[in-house]
């Protein structure tokens, strides 16, 4: 499912492919991501702040996508509707995004609204460490509506 996902990305959102992100792995707690820094630098040397905001923004996106699927959720629109990012340090190296899964509560109560109101919202949080140093947080709401 994540190469499917990755393909899914780079066809429906072309940045992503020049991004070169990559779907990396998955486990119990956490979702990751990456891109390289050289195709997303900036001026300074450092991870371009629209390439790291876009990395950690499809990345929660991309969470969303699979635990929809997981729930059977196959036909669905989701969209961000509100977000924060905090740019705490730059990023020199390639960038590593990791994502929170949300705790099997948040997503029972999402799985009861999709399925009684064909609606749900979901908070997600993520971040690019680089060195055992936050760099990036992002904290965001989605909503997923089945179609």
């Amino acid at each position: 499912m994540l190469k499917e996902l990755e393909d899914k990305l780079h066809l429906e959102i072309p940045l992503t492919k020049y991004m070169q992100l990559k779907i990396d792995k998955m486990d119990e707690t956490s979702f990751y991501t990456s891109a390289p820094l050289l195709p997303n630098i900036n001026d300074k040397g450092t991870g371009f702040a629209g390439s790291l905001g876009t990395l950690v923004t499809i990345s929660a996106w991309g969470l969303c996508y699979l635990k929809a699927k997981e729930l059977g959720f196959d036909n669905c629109m989701i969209a961000i509707i509100k977000s924060d990012i905090s740019y705490r340090a730059p990023v020199t190296k390639d960038m590593i995004c990791q994502t929170l899964i949300p705790s099997k509560e948040q997503l029972h109560l999402l799985e009861n609204k999709l399925k009684e109101k064909k609606s749900g919202s979901i908070k997600i949080e993520s971040k690019i460490i680089q060195d055992d140093k936050i760099c990036v947080e992002f904290k965001g709401v989605y909503v997923i509506k089945i179609l």
